[in-house]
């Protein structure tokens, strides 16, 4: 894999100019679609050189691909991908690039039957320069081997056994992500680093734009920051020369941008930012451009903090996988997933145990999800830690999510492993380590991890939880965990001995094997739920909680007696999507607004002649907690017939203490009445729904209390 600069240099003004050949416009050339398959269960393709001659019983399969579903759903093993490219015309002689949205696991590429690079992990980009390797059709084999080790991230979790678990969801190999092809002047930008400074509506900014030079030469070159608003209009737009020597160099571009418009939870407002390269005569040679939200977050007496407001969130997380698709999500299945979720009121997720698409990235800039990404160590051992091979791995898994994420306003903090043993010596230097890396890298985002020790009384002075910028606990009182009587207690610990640390409960929930059968684990879920939701809110140093998990998921672990691969029943949805009860708990549980509904009666016994709604966002007490701007309400009256008898919405600019909406409507013939209320983010998500019916058997045979506690307003 390329991706080390060789140096950097900051940008400086510099005489000296250097002639380019005419320029070749940057293009990307697709590579999904139809590619050659075949495993290798024997491990013979390299030594038979499959690279040059393909080998028989070759399948057709479509890129993005798992080979983990159908017929090598539990394959873990070496296979290989075969398929032939063009060149653009003009395109040879420039530099070129094969590239990898994420290959799981370990991948060789050959191009033309020469090796041209190889990349471990599972879940971030990748390419290799194959300039030198390229002619006008060419053909490239990739092999790419899922199994776990000792030493691999994901790998086999030493201290629940060697052989006989590798990690608690799918082994998805294959090409999972988009594969396509780039093609550039021997000068191309390869990413951009952007930091702010907001003092008012204003910001004062950087952003390191990393220019890469592949010829033998230095030459000057024109790099150019344009900052687009949310409605698209330029507010920022800021050139330099760059005097660009042979390997990496590193522009440093200072912008100033007014009227800002902030990324929040309900009004996500995101800017775009591309920067631009041009040659001595203006000619743009290469550009790109990413997401940026102009926000605070800080962590303060031990509460979050979102642009000065404090808040308290939660949320879920979701693998990255499905019957249909498995690792290899189409953006459908993506955008399916995370709009159910926003509709369920997540704002917040530690979204899994390994880095992202890009898509998720985006939708969360897009729709007000904080997010704390993670690398994939999960139940590894002090050995591990220790291991310099386990180490470096985690730092280059770490500095590629980093390198390729940055720009999300979405991201608050990044977790560097899941469930270990950093209760150990080792462990806490592991901590240590990454922390350190995680800084030099992101100096302004928070680093923490999942910690599964600190529900038993881990002491903080020897785990590495008492070193994060923030706790994340994961607690599963009431199956795992043991007594879920014990829960208060523990959380009350966890503050006395974290006293300075904000806590994200990091995944609570039920696993389906704690009940008989799926029906009865649904309702140890529901209570559980509700339950442990009401004692965070208890605990006002706990800032957030994350349910683990939106759907049922593949594994060979937490699974019913005698299975040995199926499904962990842990989702409020199964793998299907199909909604369990708990879906509609979890959806009501955590909606940022109290909503109360009632009929108005000009008289008793007489049909409504109106509703009246209270609407307050729910206290700092509560959790989920957050400032609500922007909303509006929006309304429906139906009667026996659902003939519509009133209708229609109400902006509420900002909701806080309780304020009421009263709606006349005249349905004097009615005998059935159905009142539906939405309370609408600026998003276009639901926050509340609710339902309130009258029937003129109810208000004929009923008493005045049991009218009341239907919400019916008796004069």
């Amino acid at each position: 894999m390329m991706r080390a600069m060789s140096r950097t240099v900051v940008v400086s003004i510099v005489a000296v100019l250097c002639f380019l050949p005419a320029a070749f416009a940057s293009e990307r050339i697709d590579l999904n679609g139809h590619w050659q398959f075949r495993t290798d269960p024997a491990h013979e393709g390299a030594a038979q050189a499959w690279f040059r001659q393909l080998p028989a019983s070759l399948e057709t399969v479509t890129v993005p691909h798992t080979w983990n579903i159908g017929k090598y759903e539990d394959y873990e093993g070496t296979a290989w991908y075969f398929r032939p490219f063009q060149l653009p015309a003009g395109a040879q002689g420039n530099h070129i690039e094969l590239h990898f949205g994420a290959t799981f696991y370990r991948a060789r590429v050959w191009v033309n039957g020469v090796e041209a690079g190889s990349h471990e992990g599972g879940h971030t980009a990748w390419f290799v320069d194959i300039s030198a390797l390229v002619k006008p059709t060419n053909t490239v084999a990739v092999e790419i081997d899922n199994m776990p080790g000792l030493e691999t991230i994901p790998g086999y979790a030493m201290d629940m056994g060697r052989n006989n678990v590798w990690y608690d969801w799918w082994h998805y190999g294959g090409i999972v992500r988009d594969a396509w092809l780039t093609v550039n002047e021997p000068l191309l930008l390869r990413r951009q680093h952007v930091r702010s400074q907001i003092s008012g509506d204003s910001a004062d900014g950087t952003d390191d734009i990393v220019v890469e030079n592949f010829s033998k030469q230095s030459t000057n070159v024109t790099v150019r920051l344009t900052l687009y608003a949310p409605s698209g209009e330029p507010v920022a737009n800021v050139e330099r020369l760059l005097h660009a020597a042979p390997g990496g160099n590193t522009a440093q571009i200072a912008f100033h941008a007014d009227h800002l418009k902030l990324w929040s939870l309900d009004q996500p407002q995101v800017y775009r930012v591309e920067a631009t390269l041009a040659d001595r005569t203006g000619a743009v040679i290469d550009s790109l451009d990413d997401n940026y939200g102009f926000r605070t977050i800080e962590l303060r007496d031990r509460h979050l903090y979102l642009n000065g407001e404090r808040v308290r969130l939660s949320g879920m997380t979701r693998h990255e996988e499905s019957p249909w698709e498995g690792l290899a999500e189409t953006r459908g299945t993506m955008l399916h997933d995370y709009s159910e979720m926003k509709e369920l009121q997540v704002t917040l997720t530690r979204p899994v145990h390994y880095p992202q698409h890009p898509y998720i990235f985006d939708f969360a800039d897009r729709n007000g999800i904080l997010m704390v990404p993670e690398i994939p160590i999960w139940h590894f051992s002090e050995q591990q830690f220790t291991d310099p091979k386990v180490i470096a791995l985690a730092k280059q898994m770490m500095a590629e999510m980093i390198e390729q994420n940055w720009n999300h306003p979405a991201i608050f903090g990044w977790s560097v492993c899941n469930e270990s043993a950093t209760n150990t010596p080792g462990g806490r230097q592991y901590f240590k380590t990454m922390y350190a890396w995680v800084k030099q890298l992101d100096p302004d985002r928070y680093v923490s991890y999942a910690d599964d020790h600190i529900i038993f009384g881990a002491d903080p002075k020897i785990n590495a939880a008492s070193l994060a910028d923030f706790v994340m606990m994961n607690e599963y009182a009431g199956t795992w965990h043991g007594d879920p009587e014990k829960l208060d207690a523990a959380l009350a610990r966890v503050g006395r001995e974290y006293p300075d640390k904000m806590v994200i409960i990091s995944e609570f929930g039920v696993a389906g094997i704690f009940a008989k059968d799926k029906i009865e684990g649904d309702i140890l879920r529901r209570k559980i739920l509700a339950g442990h939701l009401e004692l965070f809110r208890k605990y006002d140093f706990i800032g957030g909680a994350i349910l683990w998990c939106y759907q049922d998921y593949r594994s060979h672990r937490n699974l019913r007696p005698g299975e040995t691969m199926g499904l962990v029943e842990m989702g409020i949805v199964d793998e299907n999507r199909q909604r369990y009860p708990s879906y509609e708990l979890w959806k009501k549980l955590n909606s940022p607004a109290a909503v109360k509904l009632s009929f108005q009666y000009p008289e008793l016994w007489h049909p409504p002649a109106g509703f009246k709604a209270t609407i307050a966002r729910q206290p700092e007490s509560w959790l989920p907690s957050y400032a609500l701007h922007g909303y509006k309400a929006a309304w429906v009256v139906l009667d026996q017939s659902r003939t519509v008898i009133a209708a229609g919405e109400k902006a509420l600019p900002e909701i806080g203490d309780a304020q009421q909406i009263e709606i006349p409507f005249a349905a004097p013939n009615a005998t059935v009445l159905q009142l539906s209320f939405r309370l609408i983010r600026p998003t276009g998500y639901t926050a509340s729904e609710e339902t309130l019916d009258w029937s003129s058997g109810l208000a004929g045979g009923d008493s005045v209390t049991d009218m009341e506690k239907r919400g019916i307003q008796v004069p």
